[in-house]
């Protein structure tokens, strides 16, 4: 299931949905839907990003 970030630009221009697996985050662009390519990154990977992205 594919959830839309909620740092998503609200003009649904600048527009990031991130989707869940055991093992692996998927990210694609919401604009293009299931035609965006997606990006597969590990949990520890992911978890990093997040990190960083907020600051920790």
């Amino acid at each position: 299931m594919w959830f839309k970030s909620s740092y998503s630009d609200s003009q649904g221009s600048n527009c990031l949905e991130v989707a869940a697996s055991p093992h692996l985050t998927h990210v694609r662009d919401s604009k293009l839907g299931a035609r965006s390519p997606q990006l597969a990154v590990g949990d520890q990977a992911w978890a990093a990003f997040v990190a960083h992205a907020c600051g920790a």
